[in-house]
């Protein structure tokens, strides 16, 4: 059924300001962390993506739904944004693959979201006071009365959201499980055989997963909470960290977990918050940045070394905190900057096969310059494989 769309809605923002534009989601009113966006496409990715959960996003492409919304391209069964802010929306999509409006799909999945208003200013406010808790109404007209509830709200500063978005229960993932799409299929050698990972969920994307399954991995996903002990039952060749939403140094049972299995000396990998808490695991510190890294050009590297990522890369990236480049160990060598802030991006282990890096190389959305991780995953598990 076609949804009559251009309701008043009102934008509020925990300093007070306030902006009145127009509903293009659910009618209703949501309070979260406002966070921009500067990616030129993917919204259906970044609003199912469990990292987003808890907060509003802002996309500074000035105008969303051209592509509109299919079944293909979600990133886990269900939206967590908790709002949506666009300078201008496209009513009527157009893309062979599309099988409803964004419009739609956010006013079935009850998410609000506010169009018209100038989404240059609330960014350049953003990066100048950092991220800040906001609302998105169309029932309270008020100010004061929206400000009030948005100042009850809680900072994403020690918030564990974890638990939130995380599987309920153990699944299974391979090559045979999602066949909708894939880019670069790799050779997988079958008389190696597959590789058994046990992918911790912190709010796991789906296309990590087929981007390991795609280099001939049998993926186990477990929840959060799941202890070193069981997750040894499943005799792993390696341990994957996802991404996930809220502060990482709030996550104490997936650090307990890891430094557990740390200490079997099995090849681990983590992306965005599996790379906090790696780091965190490995006795290092986290920290909330400003207004974080969320966008598709961030490029990333270590131009003074002579490792191979000496190359730059341009990634794809989604998060608040970041690692304190003072708190690592001599143990640890960083093999990755944010080039835009120098904020550590990526690190490794110098003896022990454990790596991570704060980016997303399963580029969904985004560049693919990163890929090559998940092959050099491969390699550290079939190494590891060999010399045991």
């Amino acid at each position: 059924m076609a949804i009559t769309h251009g309701q008043p809605a009102l934008l509020m923002l925990a300093d007070g300001s306030t902006y009145r534009g127009w509903s293009f989601g659910a009618h209703t009113t949501t309070i979260g962390e406002v966070v921009f966006n500067t990616g030129m496409t993917g919204y259906q990715e970044v609003i199912t993506d469990p990292s987003y959960h808890g907060q509003i996003v802002l996309f500074t492409y000035p105008e969303l739904g051209n592509t509109g919304i299919n079944t293909e391209d979600d990133e886990s069964r269900e939206p967590h944004v908790k709002g949506v802010i666009a300078r201008s929306i496209a009513k009527r999509p157009s893309n062979w693959r599309s099988t409803e409006s964004l419009q739609d799909y956010l006013y079935e999945k009850k998410i609000p979201a506010i169009y018209g208003i100038d989404t240059r200013s609330i960014t350049k406010k953003i990066r100048s006071i950092g991220a800040i808790n906001g609302a998105i109404s169309t029932e309270i007209t008020n100010p004061d009365e929206l400000l009030r509830l948005i100042l009850e709200a809680p900072s994403m500063s020690g918030l564990n959201l974890v638990k939130m978005v995380t599987t309920d229960k153990v699944y299974q993932w391979s090559s045979s499980t999602d066949l909708q799409w894939e880019f670069s299929p790799e050779t997988v050698d079958e008389q190696d055989g597959l590789l058994t990972v046990v992918a911790i969920d912190f709010g796991i994307k789906r296309n990590i997963l087929r981007r390991l399954a795609s280099y001939g991995c049998r993926i186990i996903v477990v929840p959060a909470s799941t202890n070193a002990e069981d997750i040894l039952k499943y005799e792993p060749d390696g341990i994957f960290l996802s991404n996930g939403p809220g502060d990482p140094s709030a996550v104490l049972d997936g650090i307990e977990t890891t430094q557990e299995l740390l200490k079997t000396g099995k090849p681990t990998f983590g992306i965005c918050m599996g790379h906090q808490i790696l780091g965190l695991s490995l006795g290092a510190k986290t920290f909330k940045l400003k207004f974080g890294h969320r966008g598709l050009n961030q490029p990333a590297g270590n131009p003074d070394s002579d490792s191979p990522t000496k190359q730059i890369e341009i990634t794809s990236q989604n998060h608040g905190f970041a690692i304190a480049q003072d708190s690592l160990s001599e143990q640890v060598e960083i093999t990755h900057f944010n080039l835009n802030d120098q904020t550590v991006a990526g690190l490794k282990h110098k003896e022990l096969p454990f790596f991570s890096v704060q980016y997303h190389p399963e580029s969904s959305p985004g560049p693919h310059d990163a890929d090559y991780l998940f092959g050099e995953f491969v390699k550290m598990m079939r190494q590891h494989r060999s010399d045991n």
